[in-house]
């Protein structure tokens, strides 16, 4: 909370400026500063109407009122005397600490650490001073969840997470953009990465239980710093990218288990063209029909095992050999064969994430 102090400091110097005398009152109606020092702690209860009232201006007795507000009315400003200067004045200090009470909740808001944090605008000595203030301990096992869903942070799914992890003084739920809510969670066993996939499926069954809506989550690094919480924000966000490109509609996607998925999201489109260009001279990989994509796919989930595949497709395994070779004379490449197969792989991978990008420029 902003102290006394401040105040009086703001509402001194201004006093030698503007030549008018000036109290601050709390919302309680108590007088918290003062340019009279004998006026600190008096009782004016008959602002109560005035303070829940929806006016920001009154004049009475022979002063004028102004209330100084951020969601809710923090504090009222009297100044003595009912003619313009006055009220020029009293607007003027009122706005003055109205100022200092937004830089004061900024600099040492829970919240906006938190979303500074994440978004790597503070400097180390800041990060540990700040959080020092706050009380949130730097030495303890962390990790970011990045959710995503409908719910473009609606009400209802922040009250579902701090339902879920009540603790605000070690857990932290905030947003950085329209689209994703973010949990910053503390772990507290030694089997974290079981515990974090534990987190995420609670989230998941929850939303999906109270809300009716099937969310996403990306999970970034384990970290034990707080300067960390950055890195593993970033990490989810690259792991909720990678995860929509080839995660086949996986609800949740770990940075950590990406594999090559996140090499080829760091590619410069050029260069995927070119690949793909090189391995299918000319060929356009939608031109190849549907049931052989599903074919392939199919042969790669049974590692290339042509009996098992055949068997899942419910086709005779000559049928799955004639899908072969006519792949092989379009391509150039028998999927039979490991090197061949790897590069088709890379080739349907690549042209996935240019298509992706197609769609969603950066």
């Amino acid at each position: 909370m902003l102290s006394s102090q401040m105040i009086q400091n703001v509402i001194l110097g201004l006093k030698e400026i503007i030549k008018y005398d000036i109290d601050v009152l709390s919302i309680s109606c108590t007088v918290v500063a003062s340019t009279k020092k004998e006026n600190i702690g008096l009782q004016i209860s008959d602002l109560k109407n005035f303070i829940n009232s929806n006016a920001e201006i009154q004049t009475e007795k022979g002063y004028q009122f102004f209330k100084v507000q951020d969601s809710t009315v923090e504090f009222v400003v009297r100044i003595d005397g009912e003619d313009r200067d006055a009220f020029t004045y009293g607007k003027l200090c009122a706005f003055q600490i109205q100022s200092l009470l937004g830089a004061y909740k900024e600099k040492y808001d829970e919240g906006n650490f938190i979303k500074n944090l994440l978004l790597d605008n503070l400097l180390a000595i800041d990060i540990y001073t700040r959080s020092k203030k706050l009380k949130i301990e730097n030495d303890v096992r962390r990790v970011v969840f990045l959710i995503e869903g409908s719910h473009n942070k609606n009400t209802n799914s922040f009250e579902i997470l701090s339902y879920l992890y009540p603790d605000n003084t070690k857990d932290f739920i905030t947003s950085v953009d329209e689209d994703n809510i973010v949990l910053v969670k503390e772990l507290k066993t030694e089997d974290y990465e079981e515990e974090t996939q534990k987190i995420a499926k609670n989230i998941v069954a929850s939303f999906n239980t109270e809300l009716m809506e099937n969310v996403h989550i990306a999970v970034g690094s384990s970290i034990t710093d707080l300067k960390k919480v950055s890195s593993s924000y970033k990490e989810a966000k690259l792991a909720m990218e990678v995860g929509k490109i080839f995660g086949e509609n996986k609800n949740i996607i770990n940075y950590d288990e990406l594999g090559i998925g996140r090499l080829i999201c760091q590619l410069p489109l050029p260069l995927c063209n070119m690949f793909v260009n090189e391995v299918l001279k000319g060929v356009e990989i939608k031109k190849i029909d549907k049931e052989m994509i599903t074919t392939i796919n199919k042969l790669f989930e049974n590692n290339l095992n042509v009996s098992e595949t055949s068997r899942q497709l419910y086709i005779h395994r000559n049928t799955l050999v004639y899908r072969l070779d006519k792949l092989q004379k379009i391509t150039g490449l028998d999927l039979r064969n490991f090197d061949d197969s790897i590069i088709f792989k890379m080739t349907l991978m690549v042209t996935r994430y240019m298509e992706f990008r197609k769609k969603f420029p950066y």
